[in-house]
């Protein structure tokens, strides 16, 4: 069996996220979509479909042909907003493969699955030429109604999710022994002062090290310290926590239902927070609710906020919408596109959302949006230079040892084309 993941009409609701990637490729917590997918469905191969402004990257990052039906195969289409946590709506897709016939599973006005034997021969030519997969191309199919899909459609519904996919993505992505205190753990370090609390659900990946004073309670959730990653002194993590391969919590953080892709340096209070890899928040500050891309970098004494004062819901910017939303929440924080940053002291306020690209400094809080490729704060902002933002994307990157690629800077200067009009607006 083969699977095709697929970006809809409604990944734009995703922004600022994903102008730098698929949908799938979000996290969701220690996996992402696509990688949470893979493990659900177990493919023999695996196709993806990308809008044309992330196709390049897309490519770049994983091995599965992108925009490229097979031939011959029969194919499980999966929206690659689609949440892998079970129900009724997943065991349908999985049962799909069972079947003869072709059939679609829809929820509301959205296409979730479609499973198409034969599918080169039974779709339309010019299917992954299309930014967005259209559901009328699967509307002669029988068609199955879902109700308990969860697709995510805006950035803070990846923090409806988060503790959750904390939770199944440790547990599924435990390889290393858990039995026995820590400190008998042979492929890792652990200072013996180190206090831990519920051992068996901490879970230490190769080389990882857990320095003197450091706190670590499960009781609460798992916790997952990744290949070659640093607990500092006196930092205290409570779970579910995810930190990925080569992340340092820094010396006396405090980081709970949090999780980080690679290489992530993350200090003071963060809590609920996704940062998808290769991002810092090195120094103090809160960070909570929030969900940062990669190459993100906070100053010191960064804070956002994350509650109102009066206790009241959430609204936040929706790009492709043009005005704010509510978040149907009564905690959210920071949503920050790939490639931004901020000087030491920034404050941003309750459902703030930031572009790719940005460089924010200055005192008080900056707008609660900000387009892509924008500099400056509160007290005004201009357009980031194309070419500077592309010498400190390349700067940034090589100290991961991250190569900044054509595919990278095609798609950066796409992004800025794309979104001149958008800032022109905002500036007013």
């Amino acid at each position: 069996m083969q699977i095709c993941l697929f970006e809809d009409k409604h990944v734009s609701g995703l922004r600022p996220l994903v102008e730098s990637r698929a949908a799938y490729d979000l996290r969701l917590g220690g996996r992402t979509i696509l990688e949470t997918l893979r493990d659900v469905f177990a493919p023999d191969a695996l196709c993806l479909h990308a809008r044309p402004l992330v196709a390049g990257v897309t490519a770049r990052h994983h091995e599965s042909p992108v925009n490229a039906l097979p031939d011959g195969g029969d194919v499980l289409f999966v929206n690659g907003r689609f949440v892998a946590e079970g129900g009724q709506a997943q065991a349908r897709l999985q049962k799909a493969p069972q079947r003869d016939e072709a059939r679609a599973f829809v929820q509301d006005d959205t296409l979730v699955g479609a499973w198409v034997p034969d599918a080169a021969a039974s779709l339309p030519d010019d299917l992954f030429d299309r930014p967005a997969l259209p559901m009328n191309a699967f509307t002669d199919l029988p068609t199955t109604a879902l109700t308990d899909a969860t697709l995510v459609g805006r950035p803070w519904h990846l923090l409806d999710t988060l503790r959750p996919a904390l939770v199944r993505d440790i547990e599924a992505r435990m390889e290393t022994s858990s039995a026995g205190p820590l400190t008998d753990r042979p492929h890792a370090a652990v200072h013996a002062s180190v206090t831990s609390v519920h051992d068996a659900q901490i879970h230490l990946g190769e080389a990882a090290a857990i320095r003197p004073g450091a706190v670590l309670n499960a009781d609460e959730g798992p916790i997952y310290v990744g290949p070659g990653a640093v607990i500092h002194e006196r930092a205290v993590v409570r779970g579910p926590c995810y930190l990925g391969p080569k992340t340092h919590v820094k010396i006396g953080a405090n980081v709970e239902g949090t999780a980080t892709g690679t290489w992530c340096k993350v200090a003071g209070e963060v809590h609920d927070t996704i940062l998808q890899g290769f991002s810092n928040k090195s120094h103090p500050g809160f960070l909570g609710h929030a969900v940062l891309g990669r190459w993100c970098n906070l100053g010191a004494d960064t804070n956002n906020s994350n509650l109102k004062n009066d206790y009241g819901e959430v609204s936040a910017y929706a790009p492709d919408e043009e005005r704010f939303v509510g978040t149907s929440r009564q905690f959210a924080g920071l949503f920050m596109g790939d490639h931004s940053k901020c000087g030491i002291n920034t404050m941003f306020n309750t459902g703030t959302v930031i572009g790719t690209n940005c460089n924010l400094y200055g005192s008080d809080f900056p707008p609660r949006y900000v387009p892509p490729f924008s500099w400056g704060g509160a007290a005004g902002l201009t357009e980031y230079r194309l070419g500077k933002a592309c010498e400190v994307a390349e700067r940034v990157m090589a100290r991961r040892d991250t190569t900044f690629t054509e595919a990278d800077r095609t798609l950066l200067e796409a992004l800025f084309e794309r979104t001149r009009a958008e800032r022109a607006a905002h500036y007013g």
